[in-house]
């Protein structure tokens, strides 16, 4: 037998989160006739919004639709021997310190911190840190107050899993896949418009865009605006 996994993320509370999930799940069931389980994950902060059934009744007529949750501010900090904890408690410290660039730096160094306590492979430590410093960043001056002091306390505990040049590595890599990544979004938004000013585009057109510069695709998305055929968008 056949069964389809249904999970829903939820990051804030929302009136018609249960109405979704029972809409979702029955047009699963509908869609490919099989067996669907539905499970919600819940990561917003708070801690009383736990949705978990949905039903509506009229003249008679009653439905009823459970479903299984988790609520993530259950799970941290969780077990310290489970990575996974550590990712739950890295998304929670974000959302709670994302208007205070001070918090987030306290709560930055204390996680990565903690790294070191776990036992766990140095291999294991440097992916987790590169999640950490995605998911915790912050202004130049604090990331540079965060490296002296993470520094300066493997420098104590003599131990020396990331060394400077590699946490200042992580962090360009970072940012250089955030820059790659707005610059895919920026060619796939004008190919869209190319495709609604000239229709079906050739395959000569995907190539260019896909290995083209920031600043060959803001002179072609000008050109859209007046061209008369994709020549001039492109000559």
């Amino acid at each position: 037998m056949q069964v389809l996994v249904h999970v829903e993320v939820q990051a804030a509370r929302v009136t018609d989160f249960a109405r979704r999930m029972f809409e979702c799940h029955t047009r699963l069931m509908h869609t490919y006739a099989e067996p669907v389980a539905s499970f919600a994950i819940l990561a917003d902060l708070e801690p009383g919004w736990r949705p978990a059934d949905y039903q509506h009744a009229l003249w008679g007529c009653r439905a009823r639709f459970e479903f299984p949750t988790v609520k993530l501010l259950d799970l941290a900090p969780g077990d310290p021997a489970n990575p996974f904890a550590v990712v739950v408690d890295a998304y929670l410290r974000a959302r709670r310190t994302r208007r205070d660039p001070q918090a987030r730096l306290d709560a930055k160094l204390t996680l990565a911190k903690s790294l070191y306590d776990r036992g766990w492979r140095r291999d294991d430590v440097l992916n987790l840190y590169t999640f950490i410093d995605w998911t915790l960043r912050l202004p130049l001056d604090l990331a540079g107050r965060f490296h002296h002091d993470l520094a300066k306390f493997e420098e104590e505990r003599r131990m020396p899993y990331v060394s400077t040049a590699e946490r200042i590595g992580i962090e360009k890599g970072i940012e250089q896949g955030i820059e790659q990544g707005i610059l895919r979004g920026e060619a796939r938004m004008l190919e869209r418009l190319l495709k609604l000013r000239f229709g079906d585009l050739p395959e000569w057109v995907h190539a260019r865009l896909a290995s083209a510069p920031e600043e060959d695709l803001n002179r072609w998305a000008e050109q859209t605006l007046r061209a008369a055929d994709l020549e001039d968008v492109f000559g």
